[in-house]
């Protein structure tokens, strides 16, 4: 938010205004024009009023989003909550946020009208201490919903901003603002042709084209003329990407004859210096929204089929990139590969929407949903990857490879959310009709089933069948190594910790040499928790903490909880019964959306379930309870702080055992 405030001019009766009103009005919707600055406001104002929303400000880009099913998901995304559940995506916002004292600010919900609409009345009923801000060109017309208008800016305020992006003073703009409407981004657009014309020229070549035009569609249509012929192409193309993209994408999806690869850094700079695209972090690209739309009127005047070619090879492009993710996330680049998937998570949904809507692509849309396996659990987005598998597997019922993958990438998802038989039947259909790999994979995924139902006497031989298979395949990658310390954690579970051990420091000593983290972090947890139940608890410490700072990397906030669970277990056998409770209550900010407890499994929710009764003997129910909510209330990061001060383990064995 602080690159918003950092470029922010004048508007102070507005944030004012609008401060008072957020005081006032638990929903509150800015409207205006495009391009009058409505984000930009309601960023700053939430800065302005950080300090009344003690559990935070959370901003939700809606710009990017057009399938009105993913609203839910999207709020989701934006919180630090885990998905894990078969309940609906709003309930799982509902229960998260029912008693916050928090900010949601839903930008850019021009598209999503309706469903913004329906969600903000059903968070704010659930959830009193809510407050929720919204920018949108139309109100969303429910009850208690307080309109603030963003008008034009003040003259004065106009005549500065001018200035700053021209980088030049002037006392008068000679009625250029006026003539823009005051409208911030027309008058940054006309900033940039200060470099080389006069004011008066300005105007005059906006009266003799656009005299018509508001403020805006006249800048950006003069802007447009004044783009050469390439340029104005590349900005129409452009308009299939969604969110930002880099030069690498654009080479790909918008190169041809008619704009040869060696042009297009040329053309993309030209279109950054006549701030047509805005150049984000690093070397990534955007259009603002308004810019975009003007740029999509134009792609859709060149006719269906290029509209068609154009939006295809967009596809073609996310489909490489998730191919090319899933094969590398095996190895030492997992933490690029996470953040280069979340900076094109936009694009991968524009690519995947594209397919399911088009007959004809929809194997590929199974295949780039079950390629993003990785990302849809190791990354948080259980509940998004749910979707869009679901969607594709209801469309294409042909037995093909594409849709076998899809098969058991939908059934691993399907039970980390606790929807077992459901993973069952996918599994199980997979297992039938897949090939060789994914028969591999859906024998895995039943280990995985039988594990977190504690059928450990059927998960042990699944998993060493599934490993057998893929040492058949010669298969070696992040899931065979997940599968080996599946495998540990249930022989851990019956006790059989010598073997557990062996086969986690085989794992260890793999992921080491491949520079495999993510899996490692669950090695780590396997072997945290065997320390733990033979009572070596300055060891299980010691793991669980570098499980977690992994997990935390990824954002698996699944594993995230596991760990932090078995630390709060650890923290009340070292006789820290408060810290204790306060890392429960922690966990339980972030796990309080789910169904069943932890999958709900005996062996998984041990920890939790032996620490409560440890820590509530020790402290009372009320001094349990009053140390769990500040746990919940403090967030993570305080807890795991507070928890660790004075915390000493003894060098002997504790017995640790529930």
């Amino acid at each position: 938010m602080s690159a918003e405030q950092a470029g922010f001019v004048g508007r102070r009766p507005e944030l004012t205004e609008v401060a008072r009103l957020l005081d006032l009005s638990r929903l509150v919707t800015l409207t205006g024009v495009g391009g009058i600055g409505k984000s930009r406001l309601a960023v700053v104002v939430a800065e302005s009023v950080r300090a009344s929303f003690p559990d935070g400000v959370t901003l939700v880009d809606l710009a990017k989003v057009r399938d009105p099913d993913l609203l839910s998901h999207t709020v989701v995304d934006a919180l630090p909550l885990t998905y894990q559940t078969t309940r609906s995506q709003e309930e799982v916002l509902v229960a998260y946020l029912a008693d916050l004292r928090q900010l949601l600010i839903l930008d850019g919900a021009d598209s999503l009208v309706d469903g913004c609409a329906h969600l903000a009345e059903t968070l704010l009923k659930a959830a009193p201490d809510l407050r929720v801000l919204v920018t949108s060109r139309q109100a969303l017309d429910v009850a208690g919903e307080h309109l603030f208008v963003v008008g034009p800016m003040a003259r004065a305020d106009a005549i500065t901003l001018l200035n700053e992006r021209a980088g030049r003073a002037m006392v008068e703009d000679g009625g250029l603002c006026e003539r823009l409407d005051g409208i911030p981004l027309a008058i940054e657009l006309a900033a940039v042709r200060l470099a080389d014309l006069s004011v008066a020229e300005i105007i005059r070549g906006l009266d003799d084209r656009f005299l018509l035009l508001d403020g805006l569609r006249a800048v950006i249509g003069w802007s447009h003329e004044l783009c050469s012929p390439g340029e104005r192409l590349l900005w129409a193309r452009l308009s299939v990407f969604s969110g930002c993209f880099d030069l690498a994408a654009v080479e790909e999806v918008c190169a041809d004859r008619a704009i040869p690869p060696h042009e297009v850094l040329d053309l993309v700079s030209g279109l950054v210096e006549r701030s047509i695209l805005t150049r984000e972090e690093g070397s990534r690209y955007r259009l603002l929204a308004t810019v975009r739309e003007y740029g999509e009127e134009w792609l859709h005047r060149l006719g269906e089929d290029e509209t068609f070619r154009l939006r295809r090879r967009h596809k073609n492009y996310y489909l490489r990139l998730a191919r090319r993710g899933e094969t590398e996330w095996f190895g030492p680049d997992q933490e690029a590969i996470f953040a280069r998937t979340r900076s094109e998570h936009g694009n991968l949904r524009t690519a995947l929407e594209f397919c399911l809507s088009i007959p004809g692509e929809v194997r590929d849309g199974l295949e780039l949903a079950a390629s993003l396996w990785f990302y849809w659990v190791g990354c948080g987005y259980l509940g998004e990857g749910r979707h869009w598998l679901e969607q594709g597997l209801a469309l294409d019922f042909s037995p093909t490879p594409e849709r076998a993958k899809a098969l058991w990438a939908g059934g691993y998802v399907a039970l980390l959310l606790g929807d077992t038989e459901h993973a069952l039947r996918l599994l199980a259909e997979c297992r039938e009709h897949g090939d060789n790999r994914a028969k591999a994979r859906a024998v895995h995924r039943l280990g995985c089933a039988a594990l977190l139902t504690d059928d450990h006497a059927a998960a042990i031989p699944l998993f060493e069948d599934a490993l057998d298979q893929y040492a058949w395949l010669g298969i070696l990658d992040s899931q065979v190594l997940m599968g080996k310390v599946e495998l540990a954690m249930a022989l851990a579970f019956t006790g059989r910790f010598e073997e557990s051990a062996t086969r986690c420091r085989e794992v260890r000593a793999e992921c080491e040499a491949h520079g495999e983290r993510w899996v490692l972090s669950y090695a780590y947890y396997v072997q945290a928790y065997a320390h733990w139940a033979n009572g070596e608890l300055a060891e299980a410490d010691r793991l669980a903490r570098a499980s977690l700072l992994i997990n935390r990397t990824f954002n698996d906030l699944v594993g995230t909880v596991l760990d932090v669970e078995l630390l709060a277990l650890v923290t009340a056998d070292a006789g820290e019964h408060e810290g204790a409770a306060l890392l429960q209550g922690a966990a339980a900010r972030l796990w309080r959306s789910v169904g069943p407890p932890l999958f709900g499994s005996r062996h998984f929710n041990a920890p939790h379930a032996a620490c409560e009764t440890r820590a509530r003997s020790a402290l009372g129910d009320a001094g349990y309870e009053a140390a769990l909510a500040k746990g919940r209330r403090v967030g993570l990061d305080d807890a795991l702080e507070i928890s660790s001060q004075g915390v000493v383990f003894s060098t002997g064995v504790v017995d640790s055992r529930p």
